[in-house]
């Protein structure tokens, strides 16, 4: 061969070898990963994910690709993610923070993994024992915890006046929530007040609200906005000297002086 064809033979190689690499990478099963917090507050989450991976002995990049989709809190954006996934034909969708219900409305073939509130009530399965269909998961209890939460505070504080609670209103089970608590309070005898924040505007006028209202104890309910918000909750919390103020959230318990 001589040297001019050998050379344009090595460059013809190395022009096409980045496309032939893509499309080798293409030919990985895809999983799509979607939630409605962000990148940036789910870095534990996803270690904890990839080390589960690796210890299945599934490597991403060698064994699998990951399409992430994040609705950054915007609850709204969650079935346009999920169609987007659908769209892609990944193999599998796992879907936290929020976002199962939206991953199971955009498929009924493709496997979901979630990690979710009570997954009967939300749509997710038929049964534990036989859930069908094309979803399991990890059942977390914390959005079913508002109720005892409620009914611990009300031991704290057995001649409260009144207690806020902080709803998401566009978290999926938002409404299953403020109903249950409402009927719960119905029941002790314990007034409540409601107060939607879904944004970090909303959030700052709700807490003005509260301190306003002088609430004895505030219950934010668990979803992802207030958890990912959980600093500001704490200090508001602390700044409050002249009343006990004792919060409950999603992970994390804190008091006032």
């Amino acid at each position: 061969m001589r040297r001019r064809e050998f050379i344009g033979l090595l460059g013809g190689v190395a022009a096409t070898w980045p496309l032939a690499a893509r499309a080798q990478q293409k030919t990985l099963p895809v999983i799509g990963f979607m939630s409605s917090r962000s990148p940036e507050d789910s870095q534990s989450v996803l270690a904890g994910f990839r080390k589960g991976l690796s210890e299945g002995g599934i490597v991403e990049g060698k064994d699998v690709v990951i399409e992430f989709r994040w609705a950054r809190g915007d609850f709204g954006r969650l079935p346009a993610l999920a169609a987007e996934l659908v769209r892609d034909r990944v193999a599998v969708i796992v879907a936290a923070g929020g976002a199962p219900s939206a991953a199971k409305a955009a498929t009924s073939t493709i496997p979901i993994v979630f990690v979710s509130g009570d997954p009967i009530k939300e749509g997710l399965v038929a049964s534990l024992n036989r859930p069908g269909g094309n979803a399991t998961g990890v059942y977390n209890l914390v959005t079913e915890l508002a109720t005892k939460q409620l009914g611990l505070l009300h031991e704290l504080f057995p001649g409260a006046t009144l207690f806020g609670v902080l709803l998401d209103p566009k978290f999926p089970s938002a409404e299953r929530q403020a109903a249950e608590l409402r009927a719960a309070a119905s029941t002790i005898g314990q007034p409540l007040t409601f107060l939607n924040a879904s944004t970090d505007a909303e959030l700052d006028a709700a807490l003005s609200a509260l301190r306003q209202q002088r609430v004895t104890a505030m219950l934010p309910l668990g979803n992802p906005f207030f958890d990912t918000n959980r600093n500001k909750i704490i200090a508001f919390a602390a700044q409050q000297k002249r009343q006990p103020c004792t919060i409950f959230g999603n992970t994390w318990l804190t008091a006032g002086s």
